[in-house]
């Protein structure tokens, strides 16, 4: 019965949530702006990927970036550093971003016109998954110091994602990583998924990431002239 119970109030909480993901999805729809959402454990390298792909792709299109964070700024100071715009949610002792989170930034401050739009979700391979932001992609990182047994354990992000991108692949000959069973386990769960190796620091594999955002551009842009396209027709 107390199972149930709180299995009932847990859909409650996904259902409003999703209500309001698909009101972040007109802001986004609205601004023309491509929204991915990043997820891994804590350390696996998002904000180092973000700073490699600023640098590298800095003009091949504009970047905006949301930090979810439950306390401090560390990871938005090195943003700004980078020159690209930064917004901060602090999101105290939630272990994750919740739509409704992205909303109350989405009324509160004035975001840029941009292309894509980094939302870079809590250090955490459980929560984030379970709660859609309105985002247009979600990538999850696997950093090769983690262990290749992650998708396995951890099963719901890894199937809830488009693409997986394994991270700091400069240090694959010092760790017992297995990158061919890590596919595997990562393909038995989600067969559609897209995967890549890149490592931040060395650069290597992040012509191929950049490549995919600028394709995750285009497809969305192409997405909403067809959906407009389709509204226009039916009135």
């Amino acid at each position: 019965m107390h199972e149930s119970a709180d299995e009932h109030t847990m859909e409650r909480i996904l259902n409003k949530n999703d209500e309001l993901a698909e009101h972040n999805r007109d802001h986004f729809r609205e601004a023309m702006t491509c929204t991915v959402n990043l997820m891994s454990a804590p350390g696996a390298g998002k904000t180092s990927l973000l700073e490699a792909t600023f640098r590298m792709a800095g003009r091949k299109f504009s970047s905006t970036v949301i930090e979810g964070d439950m306390v401090g700024e560390l990871d938005a100071d090195r943003i700004r550093k980078t020159g690209v715009s930064v917004h901060q949610i602090s999101t105290g002792r939630s272990c994750h971003l919740d739509a409704n989170m992205v909303a109350r930034l989405l009324h509160s401050e004035k975001m840029e016109k941009t292309d894509v739009l980094f939302i870079e979700n809590v250090g955490n391979l459980v929560c984030p998954a379970e709660f859609n932001l309105g985002e247009f992609k979600r990538v999850v990182l696997l950093s090769v110091t983690e262990g290749d047994d992650k998708p396995i354990k951890y099963p719901v992000i890894f199937r809830n994602c488009d693409l997986v991108v394994f991270t700091k692949c400069d240090l694959l000959e010092y760790v017992e990583f297995n990158l061919g069973e890590a596919e595997k386990n990562i393909q038995a769960i989600n067969p559609d998924v897209v995967t890549m190796q890149v490592s931040s620091k060395t650069g290597y594999g992040m012509d191929k990431w950049t490549s995919w955002i600028q394709s995750q551009i285009e497809a969305y842009r192409q997405e909403q002239k067809q959906t407009k396209h389709v509204h226009q027709h039916s009135h």
